[in-house]
This record gives structure tokens, sequence and C-alpha cells, in this order.
């Protein structure tokens, strides 16, 4: 009697770095291109551009480096240039050479965290001390400007989280309700309450599944109608809840 041998073919897990590359939808890479814009302030901004045009790189450890204004040009700016110097200019940058594949169907997806604002760049300690010690002003000129334009660039919500901006939740599930297809919205609501440990959604299944210790920064739950309204419907009670 012949015996027949299976053969064993193993299973290989791939993160979403090491997947074979694989072009994504127009409508996910419109959807992509749609995350990745930021707001641009008014307040001084041709004055800002140009000091901002006259900063020296300087090569610090490793691929880091700084390439902020100096100190005495930087205190001489008004707050709100301070503003618009800091929302459209990271003053530390590292460099990172891998080409990450495309994100698939990321027209579909909320994601537990937002994409980098400054790309290959963040805010210096400098610039997160002022976002801090300046966080009524910030998110009174954020709120100024997405009541303008109904748009909440990728920096600004950057900056919500940098200033972990609770009292705007209401003006943000406003703004999200307008056209509903801003979901990293939904991705600030979300970081806004693990930053506040707030307890129905840290131990909640799509906490786990966001930011368990199986997660990764990639890591989404679908968009569909029922997880919009839970995550609405938990960012209000937190608003609510005790201050």
């Amino acid at each position: 009697m012949a015996v027949i041998t299976a053969l064993l073919v193993p299973v290989v897990a791939f993160s979403q770095e090491e997947l074979p590359w694989k072009e994504a939808s127009a409508s996910s890479q419109a959807y992509h291109k749609y995350r990745q814009k930021s707001t641009i302030p008014p307040y001084g901004l041709a004055k800002v551009k140009k000091l901002i045009s006259g900063i020296v790189y300087l090569e610090g450890d490793g691929d880091n480096g700084t390439s902020g204004l100096g100190n005495k040009t930087y205190m001489a700016l008004s707050l709100r240039e301070k503003f618009t110097y800091h929302m459209i200019h990271a003053e530390v940058s590292s460099q990172n050479c891998d080409v990450s594949p495309p994100i698939l169907e990321e027209d579909k997806k909320i994601f537990g965290n937002l994409p980098d604002a400054f790309d290959e760049a963040a805010w210096s300690e400098r610039q997160e001390n002022f976002l801090q010690s300046n966080r009524d002003s910030v998110l009174a000129l954020i709120k100024a400007s997405v009541s303008r334009t109904n748009r909440v660039g990728l920096n600004y919500k950057a900056a919500i989280v940098q200033v972990n901006g609770k009292e705007i939740i209401p003006f943000l599930i406003e703004t999200y309700k307008r056209d509903q297809k801003d979901y990293d919205i939904l991705t600030v609501l979300m970081l806004l309450m693990k930053k506040g440990e707030y307890k129905p959604f840290m131990t909640s299944a799509s906490f786990v599944k966001l930011y368990g210790s199986k997660s990764t920064y990639l890591s989404f739950i679908d968009y569909n109608k029922a997880n919009e309204e839970l995550i609405i419907n938990r960012a209000t009670a937190f608003y609510n809840g005790p201050r």
C-alpha cells in the first residue's frame, strides 16, 4: 500500500512593512494624500516662511539633526507667529531610508495612530513646551482656523493630541459630522480617551486591537457606522465625565 506524504507549507506572517509590494486602489491613494494634508495658519505666514528659509541644518548623532530658529529670533515672534512656525516647521529631523509599501484599502480603516505630521521630522522639546504652556491659545487658534476651512489638518490633529485637548471633543465631533470622511478625527478622539485612561475605552475590544500587546503603529479597526457611532458615543461620555 502506497504511503502518501503530505508536504507542510510554513505559514509566514508579514507585518505591514514586510508585505509584498502591491499597488493600492485609486480611492485608497486619494485618501492617503488626504490624511497627509496639514493646515497652514495665516498668522505672519510670509514672515515665518522667510525666517524658516534661512535656517541652517545642524547634524546631530546618527541620522538625527536640528533645524531651528536662533533663540533671539524665536523669542521676538508673537504668540501667533510662533504658532504658525510650529505648525509648519518641526525642528528635529531624522532620516529613514526605508520605503514602506502602500496601505491597502486605507479609505476603509480607522487607525489607532495618526500619520507622522512632518514626515521625517518632529517637534523639539522647545516646540512641545510652547504648545503645552500655551495650550488654551493653541486650541483657540486651531478652532478658529478649522471654523474657517472646515478642515482639521494633520498638524492640528497632532497638536490637539500633544496638548491633550479634551475640551474640544464636541467641536471635533461637530467638524467630523459635516462630511464624515476624515476618519483620523475619530483617531484623535480615541487617542484623547487613551491619554485620559477612560476605562470604558481602555477595557474595550477596540483598545486591545489598536493598542494592545499585539498591536502595531498601523493597527486599525474597520470603518463602519457601528464603529463610528461607538467612538463618538464613548468620546462624548468621556467629555461629559469627571473633569
